[in-house]
C-alpha cells in the first residue's frame, strides 16, 4: 500500500507539473496526456485492487463485531437473568431453613415425649394419636429437607451457569476488542486508499478536461454547425460515393456535437408523432417545470442595445418555419429559456451567433411569429432557476448530460436513448431515433479532395492507424512522431511515415500490420457510446477501446477527416 501511494504522490506531481506549465496547447500535448491520463488509470486500478480485499476483510469483521456485540447483549441479558434467580433462590433458602429451624424445634420437644417420665405420660393418655402425630411432624421435617437441599442445588447451579456466562462474557469482550483494534486499522488504510482514489480521480478528470480541450481544437476545423441557426446542414452520405480503390473503410458517426440538451431534429420528430411542446421539452429536460415572465422584460443584445423579451425571441432563427407548430413552439420555450439564463434575467449581454443563438436584426413571422405569440414569456424553471436550455441539431438517437460533454452537471440535462422505442442493433437505431431525418443522423465526416471527395480509406492508411496506436501503446515516447504524415509536424519533429512506424513498432516487440481487411465495432445500446473497436489484417487481430481508437484516429487519419461524436460505425465498400 505504501509503495503504491508513493507511486501515486509521484504521479500527481508529474501530472500537476504537467497542467501548471502548459499554457499552449501543443499537437503532441494530446499522447503525453494520455498516456499519463493511462498511467494514472493503471495507478488507480492498482489501488482499488489494493483496496478491495481491505474493505472485503473489514466488511466480514464488520459483520463479526456486529455478531459478538449480539451475543454479548443476549449474555448480559441472560446473566443479569440469572443473578436475579440467584437472589430469589438464595430468599428461598432463607425461608426454608427458617422454617425448618422451628419444625425442627417441634421435633426436639416432640421426641421428649418418649423419655420414661414422657412414655408415662403418654400412657396416661392417647398412645396412638401422639405416635401418629409424632410420625407426620417428622415426615414433614423430610420433605422439607429434601426441598431445601434440592433448592441449594437449584442455586448452586444458577450461581455455576452465572460463572460461566460470566467467563463467555469475558472471553468475547476480549474478542471484541481485538477485532475493533483489526477494523479500526483497515479503516485507517481503506480511508487513506480512498483519499488517494479520489485523488487521482480528480487528476483523471482534469487531464480528460484538457484531453477534450485539445480535441475539441481540431474538431473545430471541421467547422460542423451546433445547431440549425447555422444554416443548412451540408453532412454528405459517402455511402453513395464510390471511392477508386478496393476495400475501402469509412468511419460514421451518428449525429453532430454537442448532443446536450432539446435534439431539434428529434423536436420535429417528436412533434410529427403528435406530442405537443411540453411533452418534447419534458423529453429533453429533466425534473422542470413552465413560468411565465414578463414579456416586456429587457435583454441586452451585443450590437442592437436591449430587447424586449419577447421581441428577442421573435427574431432568433434557429429552426424551419416550414416545421410543426409544436416543434416551433419548444423553440421558441427554449430559446426564451436559454437567453434568461445565459444573461442572469438580463443583466448581461448574448452574443448572437450560434456561440450562443442565432439573433437577427428582422423579426420573423407566420409560423414563428404564432409559436412565440402561443407561449409568450414561458420559461422552463427547475427548482427556482431558469433552465439554460441547450440544444444542438443532431443528436444521433442519444442524449447526454452536460456532465458526460463539458465536464460540469447540471440536474435538467439528461441521458437517454431517443427512440420510438427499444433498439438492439444499428438497423432498430435507424428506424427508430427520432430525429433519423437529419442529414447529420449518419455520417462520415471530413473528405480529402481526392478519391470522390470522401472520408474512405484505403485498408493500408487504417494499417497505418492501427499501428501508431499499438507503437504508442507500446512506447508512449514516441507520440511527438505520430502526427498526420500529411501536414506538418506541429512539435517540430520528424513525422514517421507508415514504413517508419512499422519498423519501430516491430523493433519493440509488436506486430504490425501492412493491411487491414476487417472491421466491426461492439457498442452500448443503452448509452449509445461505441465500446470497441476490433480490427483483423495481416498482422493478426487487435481490440481498442472505443474511445482510445477514436482519439488516435483523430490525430492520424489524413486531411481533416474524424470521428465526431462517442458512437460511431466502421462501413466497408
Amino acid at each position: 500500500m505504501k509503495k503504491i501511494l508513493l507511486f501515486a504522490f509521484l504521479l500527481l506531481s508529474t501530472c500537476y507539473f504537467l497542467l501548471a506549465s502548459t499554457s499552449v496547447v501543443r499537437a503532441g500535448e494530446l499522447e503525453d496526456v494520455e498516456k499519463k491520463l493511462s498511467d494514472l488509470k493503471h495507478a488507480l486500478q492498482l489501488s482499488i485492487a489494493a483496496t478491495t480485499p481491505l474493505e472485503q476483510n473489514l466488511s466480514k469483521l464488520e459483520k463479526n463485531l456486529a455478531e459478538i456485540r449480539s451475543k454479548i447483549e443476549i449474555i448480559e441479558k441472560d446473566v443479569a437473568q440469572k443473578e436475579q434467580q440467584v437472589k430469589e433462590g438464595e430468599k428461598l433458602l432463607i425461608l426454608a431453613e427458617e422454617l425448618l429451624g422451628e419444625k425442627v424445634k417441634k421435633i426436639y420437644k416432640a421426641s421428649t415425649q418418649f423419655t420414661a417420665s414422657g412414655v408415662l405420660f403418654l400412657l396416661n393418655n392417647n398412645l396412638n394419636n401422639s405416635l401418629k402425630l409424632f410420625g407426620y411432624q417428622k415426615a414433614i421435617i423430610s420433605s422439607d429437607r429434601d426441598t431445601i437441599v434440592k433448592l441449594v442445588l437449584y442455586v448452586k447451579d444458577l450461581e455455576q451457569k452465572k460463572k460461566d456466562l460470566e467467563n463467555e462474557k469475558s472471553r468475547l469482550a476480549k474478542i471484541k476488542e481485538e477485532t475493533d483494534v483489526q477494523a479500526a486499522f483497515l479503516n485507517k488504510e481503506i480511508s487513506g486508499a480512498k483519499k488517494y482514489q479520489a485523488a487521482v480521480s480528480t487528476q483523471i478528470a482534469s487531464l480528460s478536461a484538457r484531453q477534450q480541450e485539445i480535441l475539441a481544437q481540431k474538431l473545430a476545423s471541421l467547422n460542423l454547425p451546433t445547431s440549425l441557426g447555422a444554416g443548412p446542414l451540408y453532412c454528405t452520405d459517402d455511402r453513395k460515393l464510390d471511392p477508386p480503390f478496393r476495400p475501402a473503410f469509412a468511419f460514421f458517426t451518428f449525429g453532430i456535437p454537442h448532443r446536450v440538451g432539446m435534439n431539434q431534429y428529434g423536436a420535429y420528430g417528436r412533434a410529427k408523432t403528435g406530442q405537443n411542446y411540453k411533452d418534447i421539452l419534458q423529453a429533453y429536460f429533466n425534473n422542470i417545470s413552465f413560468q411565465k415572465k414578463d414579456p416586456n422584460m429587457k435583454i441586452k443584445v451585443q450590437g442592437y442595445g436591449e430587447k424586449s423579451l419577447e421581441d428577442y425571441v421573435l427574431r432568433i432563427y434557429e429552426m424551419p418555419e416550414s416545421w410543426p407548430l409544436e416543434a416551433l413552439k419548444a423553440q421558441a420555450v427554449a430559446a426564451r429559456s436559454y437567453a434568461l439564463a445565459y444573461t442572469n434575467n438580463g443583466a448581461s449581454e448574448i452574443c448572437t451567433t450560434q456561440a450562443c443563438q442565432v439573433f437577427k436584426p428582422d423579426p420573423k413571422s407566420g409560423e414563428w411569429a404564432k409559436a412565440v405569440k402561443e407561449t409568450e414569456g414561458e420559461v422552463m424553471v427547475s427548482g427556482s432557476e431558469v433552465v439554460k436550455a441547450w440544444y444542438a441539431s443532431t443528436f444521433g438517437g442519444y442524449t447526454f448530460t452536460s456532465g458526460d460533454v463539458w465536464g460540469s452537471d447540471r440536474s435538467w440535462t439528461r441521458r437517454m436513448r431517443d427512440t420510438t422505442g427499444d433498439v438492439s442493433n444499428f438497423s432498430d437505431l435507424f428506424g427508430r431515433a427520432y430525429d433519423r431525418e437529419s442529414p447529420c443522423f449518419y455520417a462520415a465526416q471530413g473528405f480529402r479532395s481526392e478519391y470522390a471527395k470522401s472520408a474512405w480509406l484505403k485498408a493500408e492508411e487504417l494499417a497505418d492507424i492501427v499501428n501508431t496506436l499499438l507503437l504508442a501503446k507500446k512506447d508512449s515516447s514516441t507520440q511527438n512522431h505520430l502526427s498526420q504524415p500529411d501536414k506538418a509536424n506541429p512539435d517540430n519533429e520528424e513525422t514517421w511515415n507508415p514504413d517508419r512506424v512499422r519498423q519501430e513498432l516491430k523493433s519493440r516487440g509488436g506486430n504490425p500490420f501492412n493491411r487491414i481487411g476487417d472491421v466491426s465495432v461492439d457498442w452500448d445500446k443503452g448509452s449509445g457510446k461505441t465500446s470497441s473497436i476490433n480490427l483483423s489484417g495481416d498482422g493478426g487481430s487487435a481490440s481498442f477501446d472505443g474511445g482510445e481508437f477514436k482519439n488516435f484516429f483523430n490525430l492520424r487519419a489524413p486531411a481533416n477527416i474524424q470521428i465526431v461524436g462517442p458512437l460511431y460505425n466502421v462501413e466497408k465498400k
